[in-house]
Order: C-alpha cells, then sequence, then structure tokens
C-alpha cells in the first residue's frame, strides 16, 4: 500500500508537469495542481492501468477454476480435488453467506472474480471519461470542434491506450504460469519448492 501511494503521488506530480508542458507549448494556460487532479489527463491515465490490471486478476481467478497447465505452480492439480473445490458446509466458524445458502451463498462463492470484474468496468467506465475530456481539453487547445462521447469512441486513442494495456497484463499471466514450470524462487508461495521436479503441478 505504501508503494502504492507512493507510486500514484509521483505519477500525479509528473504527469502534471508533462501535461503543463503540454498545454504551454499549444500556447494554453497552465493548470494548478488540484485542477490537474480533476483533468480528463489525470484521471484517463490512472483508470487506464486500473482496469487492465482488474481485468487481468479477474480473467487469473476465473481461469484457473478449470483450466490446468502441466508443471505450473500456478496450476492446480491435473487429477486430485483440492479444499477450493469442496463443497462450502455451514458452520459456527464459515462466513454468513455460506450458513444463509440459496442466493447469498452462490454470490459469495463467485465473489472474488464478480468483484474484480465490476473493478474493471468502473474503471473502464472512468478511463474512457477521462480519455473523452483529455482529447476535447486539446480540442479546444487547438482551436478544432469537440467530440460527442459516441464521435470519441470511433476513433483510435482510446482503443489503442486500451488495447495496449490490455496485451501486457495477458503475456503477465502467461510469464508466470509457464516460467514457475522450470524456475524457483525460494520461500515465494509463487513458486513451486526448488527441488521438485519440473512437471509436478501445482505448489
Amino acid at each position: 500500500m505504501a508503494l502504492f501511494i507512493i507510486t500514484i503521488c509521483a505519477q500525479a506530480l509528473t504527469g502534471w508537469k508533462q501535461h503543463n508542458q503540454e498545454i504551454k507549448e499549444e500556447g494554453g494556460r497552465e493548470l494548478e495542481f488540484k485542477l490537474y487532479l480533476q483533468s480528463g489527463h489525470f484521471i484517463s491515465a490512472t483508470f487506464e492501468n486500473f482496469q487492465s490490471e482488474f481485468l487481468q486478476m479477474g480473467m487469473y481467478v476465473l481461469l484457473t477454476v478449470g483450466l490446468r497447465q502441466i508443471g505450473s505452480a500456478e496450476s492446480k492439480s491435473l487429477d486430485e480435488e483440492e479444499d477450493v473445490d469442496r463443497e462450502p458446509k455451514p458452520g459456527p466458524n464459515a462466513p454468513s453467506p455460506v450458513n444463509k445458502g440459496g442466493l447469498w451463498l452462490k454470490l459469495y462463492s463467485n465473489s472474488l472474480s464478480l468483484c474484480f470484474f465490476i473493478l474493471f468496468m468502473v474503471s473502464w467506465v472512468l478511463h474512457l471519461h477521462g480519455s473523452w475530456v483529455d482529447h476535447n481539453d486539446l480540442q479546444l487547445l487547438k482551436h478544432l470542434p469537440t467530440d460527442s462521447l459516441g464521435q470519441f469512441l470511433w476513433q483510435p486513442t482510446f482503443w489503442f491506450e486500451t488495447f495496449q494495456n490490455w496485451q501486457s497484463e495477458f503475456i503477465s499471466i502467461v510469464s508466470i504460469v509457464f516460467l514457475s514450470i522450470y524456475l524457483r524462487q525460494k520461500g515465494s508461495p509463487e513458486s513451486k519448492p526448488v527441488d521438485a521436479p519440473h512437471m509436478e503441478t501445482g505448489k
């Protein structure tokens, strides 16, 4: 959390300076820092990254339920049932949705992936909004007409920003799944034991 706070502050300060430099080059008036934090430039840059991270984690959580990779530390066993697959049982120490059963249990049983996908959708919408506002701010600086949200969606800018982030998240998932077959990190829960055979699946 400390690393997140440090880096988001660093992003805000450097983004503010960069954005003001762009505004100055176009002959516009520089923004105060507090106004920059409300600008499309900051909102777009921030949630452009957030949405790809939430998509990555949501996909990772969901796909590892049913898919397997032989030899990977990130995969469940190929032929044995694991604790995460057992049916939930009510009890005094069980979370309340488990004891309630029915719809509450169904939602709770999928709450991790649902949460990530809700966070993804919220971040995607905020990224779109920020990117659109930033685009129109730049259009005004250049004395060009602004675009409606629908018009902006047909332009490549937003989709370029989106796909450049998505592809990096997908390759990172592929990397951890396949590299953990042959490589080790002693003490890490993301690695198999150092002396484990390459084709041993799971931790």
